[in-house]
């Protein structure tokens, strides 16, 4: 569970930093950025899956970038559900969503995922 609301946490400061890097990305404050993260969170999980599942032909023919492009979408629809946050196109919407990717990707490696490596297995 912490590590849980550390990801969360890490998205959300991750968010905050997209939107004073990316120019045409906009929060308006810390709660947007939470609750825009959870929203990206839930949307990816989901909708983000189903859409990665369908469209694993393109995924193949463009080793992988098309990946890249449907998370942007999943990206620019997580403004549709949050007030407060704005991304002014598909260009912002795509380096957001690349940054963001990047950062959280880093701080779930610093995070880890619970398992202590140093034990052996019996």
């Amino acid at each position: 569970m912490t590590r849980m609301l550390l990801r969360w946490a890490a998205a959300a400061a991750g968010l905050l930093i997209v939107a004073q890097v990316v120019p045409g990305v906009r929060l308006d404050g810390v709660t947007a950025a939470v609750i825009a993260a959870a929203a990206f969170g839930v949307i990816n999980a989901t909708l983000g899956n189903i859409i990665k599942f369908f469209a694993w032909p393109a995924r193949i023919l463009t080793l992988g970038l098309a990946s890249l492009v449907i998370n942007a979408v999943m990206f620019w629809l997580t403004t549709a559900v949050v007030p407060g946050f704005r991304v002014d196109g598909f260009v912002p919407a795509f380096l957001g969503a690349l940054l963001l990717s990047v950062l959280t990707g880093i701080a779930g490696w610093m995070i880890g995922d619970g398992r202590d490596s140093s034990k052996k297995a019996s």
